[in-house]
């Protein structure tokens, strides 16, 4: 597929954390079609937790599983991060005007952010100056319910298409699970304070050789009405504008005055 010009219809590079084959990435599917030209690359494994890991000790490989008009769908062994690689390089030969990753199975709010596969897909490709959102959604479950998301998927990404998004920013948009009542309705804010209290559950294997599990509690003491977490809590949906520039600016200043 090649890239469009400004009278076709926009390209939309899709990926994923949770595998080609996860209800969440099939649901995303469905919705962007309607507002371009899919291109599909996803891993064929589950990769949540990956952040932004690349491979680059084992080849790379990418198998070509739909082809359709407008549509095509690759699954190889990368990660996220590797996907969008392969799709902007290797399959489109050029930028798309978009990339789409999700629908998460599982919040990536607050801390969570920084571990997510799903939002590195979506920082790699705004390293690359594309626009891009992740789409996550408030319920872990392999069987999650995604009956509800279609109104707010479909409205953020008509406004990303239209409006284009600032120079270095992406989008980090979290669902509230299904329940009585539908979500009240869409809250811009920031990332909340919190954090994981991890421990690990240590265990003998039957040839006496320790092995660990890493568990954790999340914790949030950030209450604040502006944060993420309060706008889930409260049954909104949640969009936080993310960058790639980790710099502190507040912090230079101070740093200037050591003496070095």
């Amino acid at each position: 597929m090649t890239k469009n010009n400004s009278s076709e219809k926009p390209v939309i590079l899709i990926t994923n954390d949770d595998s080609y084959s996860a209800a969440g990435i099939r649901k995303l599917i469905s919705l962007m079609r309607p507002l371009g030209k899919v291109v599909v690359v996803a891993s064929e494994h589950v990769m949540s937790g990956m952040g932004h890991a690349i491979t680059i000790k084992t080849p790379l490989r990418m198998k070509r599983v739909a082809l359709e008009t407008d549509y095509e769908e690759y699954v190889c062994n990368g990660t996220p991060v590797d996907c969008v690689k392969l799709g902007t390089q290797v399959v489109l030969k050029s930028k798309p005007d978009l990339v789409v990753s999700g629908i998460n199975h599982g919040s990536n709010a607050s801390i969570n952010v920084i571990y997510s596969g799903t939002m590195a897909a979506v920082l790699e490709a705004c390293i690359d100056g594309i626009p891009a959102i992740g789409f996550s959604l408030l319920e872990y479950s392999m069987d999650a319910d995604f009956s509800h998301v279609d109104e707010y998927v479909t409205k953020i990404t008509r406004q990303v298409l239209k409006n284009g998004l600032p120079s270095g920013v992406c989008l980090n948009v979290n669902i509230p699970a299904v329940s009585v009542q539908k979500p009240k309705g869409i809250k811009v804010c920031r990332q909340s304070h919190a954090r994981w209290v991890e421990e690990f559950d240590s265990r003998m294997d039957p040839r006496g050789t320790d092995y660990h599990w890493l568990t954790g509690q999340f914790e949030n003491d950030d209450l604040d009405e502006d944060t993420d977490q309060f706008a889930l809590e409260n049954n909104f949906v949640s969009i936080v504008p993310v960058q790639y520039d980790l710099t502190a600016y507040h912090a230079i200043n101070s740093l200037k005055e050591w003496d070095f």
